[in-house]
């Protein structure tokens, strides 16, 4: 069906085998899919990827499952769906009180996963055309289009980024007032201490993001943390 085949998919299971597992069967389905294979890694496509639907599998080696489900609903609008190994009733019980709208125990039927995740998107009403979203992100005198990556100054100034760059923007707008880690901006699971890429990305950034009206950077360095985007952000749905 057309509006399935757009509905996106965020899955995270430490399990290679499992985890193609689960992709199979959502792309058969015609689901878009995106896969994490840890809660570092999920957490950085979260803030890219902007799921419909994520799939969290609960045993993950570097956070609980459960804080894992948490963190999605403290930041997205994003319908959750429990994944687990773990059968008993007291874990689907807190699955659900913390915040999941529904709970597999593996190993799963695939046709079961498929009609639940359709279930839960039925209840939600979450489909593309109904999901509102915050298009616009203004700051210190600029505006930012997330849907179309179109940066435009308060004089009505075009300024051309790289996709890179824009995705870099979207996370620190999200994100306003907080340290972020180099890790979490690039977005990647194995990347090396001594890669610099994120950088040079964010210095590029940064001189974009320049104000001779306001003397003051809008991304400082926080040293041995990472980055904070200094400024308040205000949302509307303009173009």
């Amino acid at each position: 069906m057309s509006a399935s085949q757009q509905i996106k998919v965020l899955v995270v299971e430490d399990d290679l085998q499992i985890a193609n597992q689960i992709k199979t069967t959502l792309i058969s389905a015609g689901l878009e899919s995106h896969l994490a294979m840890s809660a570092t890694n999920f957490l950085n496509q979260l803030e890219t990827v902007d799921p419909d639907l994520c799939i969290i599998d609960l045993g993950l080696p570097d956070l609980d499952g459960m804080d894992l489900v948490s963190e999605v609903k403290s930041r997205s609008r994003s319908s959750v769906l429990i994944l687990s190994g773990r059968g008993k009733i007291r874990d689907k019980v807190s699955g659900l009180e913390t915040g999941a709208d529904d709970y597999m125990v593996k190993p799963f039927d695939q046709a079961e996963l498929i009609a639940r995740i359709k279930s839960i998107l039925r209840r939600k009403s979450v489909t593309p055309t109904l999901i509102p979203s915050k298009e616009r992100a203004s700051f210190q005198g600029w505006h930012f289009n997330l849907a179309s990556n179109s940066l435009t100054s308060n004089s009505g100034e075009k300024v051309p980024l790289t996709s890179a760059e824009a995705e870099l923007l979207k996370i620190f707008v999200k994100n306003p007032r907080r340290v972020l880690q180099r890790e979490r901006l690039v977005g990647q699971r194995d990347l090396s201490a001594l890669d610099r890429s994120v950088d040079i990305r964010i210095s590029r950034l940064r001189k974009k993001l320049e104000n001779p009206d306001v003397n003051q950077e809008i991304i400082k360095t926080v040293y041995g943390a990472g980055y904070i985007f200094v400024t308040e952000v205000v949302w509307d749905s303009h173009d």
